[in-house]
This record gives C-alpha cells, structure tokens and sequence, in this order.
C-alpha cells in the first residue's frame, strides 16, 4: 500500500468556506480517484493546516494521484494554500 500526504493551509478568516470546499468539492472529487483506499483530513488544533492522508492500491495509482494534485492545486480564489504533496510507502500498519 501506498501514501500520499498533502498538506494545506488554510485562510483562518475563510475557515467555514474552507470546510464546504473540503465537503463538497474535496471529498467527493478523493473518491473517483483510481485506487484509493481510505482517506483521512486532520486539521492542526492549534494553527491553520490541514493535512490529508490517503491511501492507495498501488505505487503508480499514488504516484498519478499526487502528481494530479501537485498540477492542479487548489482552484483560483480557494480559502486554502497548496503547501506540499508527497508519496509514501506505508511500512507497517495496525
């Protein structure tokens, strides 16, 4: 299994905007995405990033993904800032 973590910061002024983005834009657009698994969204209590974590079949479906993201970035005039997109390779799991 594969990771791709991407981290956001969000502009604390527009936070509600940024949680209807993340529900309704974000969210639903993860799920078409080839060979995820399971995704997670974490926001930082005590500052202004969030962080997603998902999780991919394989290497190439999380290779794709993150480059998809790191392409696009958030779109013109969102609540949020592209920070980074990484790939991982998940080592161990509980």
């Amino acid at each position: 299994m594969y990771g791709v973590i991407i981290d956001v910061k969000v502009d604390l002024n527009r936070e509600e905007e940024a949680n209807n983005m993340l529900n309704n834009m974000v969210v639903p657009r993860a799920k078409t995405h080839e060979g995820i698994v399971a995704a997670y969204w974490l926001r930082d209590m005590n500052g202004d990033m969030l962080r997603a974590v998902q999780l991919y079949d394989t290497q190439a479906n999380a290779i794709e993904t993150a480059k998809l993201i790191g392409s696009q970035g958030p779109p013109p005039g969102a609540p949020v800032t592209l920070v980074s997109v990484k790939t991982y390779e998940v080592i161990a799991q509980l």
